[in-house]
């Protein structure tokens, strides 16, 4: 058995979740996504067919086992569309459902609804598809103690919803972005290099930084991590302090060792794996005894869930 991991470092990255900030985002993108659809005109097929005075209540369906996000999302896009239409929750994001599952209805001026739908979908297609993906990868490592990461590999913007969408399949966040978080990369050693400066002086001169740069309490939370490619420059970062080391396209043996070190130089410091990490490797790899795997395969390569607008039988 791999030794127990450490408890998790208290410098913690920003965690993402519903709040007013982030509805605010979602109305600016859905004005967007109409603009993108109607263009300056209409949903011509609708005004030919639909009368002006019609209504209509749709049930939105989940189509396959899921786990539903963005519910609170669709809620402004629907209001966007027209501030006549009814969003009615059926389960609450984060909920796991069957097939054929009435998630959420829509109701209000048909046309208003039929515009809307691509959207909506489009959203919940998207954002379900990601948190069922996550789910997958956090059943895989359960047991293990092992947390499952978020990357920056996220649609351009969208990355809010795609982080939120891993939060609500039981994932956590990574950096949000470049600004919340010092994470020395290989480039940025390289670029270091070029001036003399050892990975371990990288992260000295990274915590001094923060030190003199933020004030108190966002030093204090800050996280200040390096990505390593070999147990030799793991070895030598340890005893700099960093919170977290990457541990970037390790072999499984290697990660054990790396645990091992770790363990016996810097137990407080947080290992995580990354680098090509799908549900058929994340468990091999949390099983090694690595703190966290951080992985972009929820966020650009999992498929959608399909979801569906369905004429409401009115249950």
């Amino acid at each position: 058995m791999p030794p127990s991991p450490p408890a998790h470092t208290a410098r913690e990255f920003r965690q993402s979740g519903w709040d007013d900030h982030l509805a605010r985002h979602v109305e600016d993108l859905a004005r967007g996504w109409f603009a993108e659809d109607l263009g300056h005109e209409c949903d011509w097929t609708s005004v030919a067919l639909v009368s002006a005075e019609a209504m209509a209540e749709l049930d939105v369906v989940a189509r396959k086992v899921g786990v539903i996000a963005g519910l609170k999302a669709a809620a402004i896009v629907a209001r966007v569309a027209d501030d006549q239409l009814e969003w009615r929750p059926i389960v609450a994001d984060g909920a796991v459902v069957d097939a054929g599952a009435v998630v959420a209805r829509l109701y209000g001026p048909t046309r208003s609804v039929l515009t809307a739908e691509r959207v909506v979908l489009n959203l919940l297609g998207r954002m379900s598809g990601v948190a069922t993906a996550t789910r997958r990868l956090v059943d895989a490592v359960d047991g293990t103690g092992c947390r499952v990461y978020d990357t920056r590999k996220t649609v351009p913007g969208w990355r809010l919803l795609d982080k939120l969408a891993v939060r609500l399949g039981g994932g956590w966040n990574h950096r949000m972005g470049l600004y919340d978080a010092i994470l020395i990369k290989d480039n940025h050693l390289a670029a270091a290099a070029e001036a003399g400066l050892r990975p371990d002086e990288a992260v000295k001169r990274a915590r001094r930084f923060v030190a003199e740069t933020f004030p108190r309490e966002r030093a204090e939370a800050t996280v200040v991590e390096i990505e390593v490619d070999s147990l030799e420059q793991l070895a030598s970062v340890l005893p700099a302090g960093p919170d977290v080391v990457l541990l970037d396209n390790m072999l499984p043996a290697d990660l054990a060792q790396a645990v091992d070190l770790r363990s016996k130089v810097a137990p407080w410091v947080i290992l995580e794996a990354s680098g090509g990490i799908r549900p058929e490797s994340v468990r091999l790899i949390a099983e090694t005894g690595v703190d966290r795997v951080s992985t972009g395969w929820p966020t650009h390569d999992a498929p959608w869930l399909d979801v569906a607008l369905d004429w409401s039988s009115g249950k």
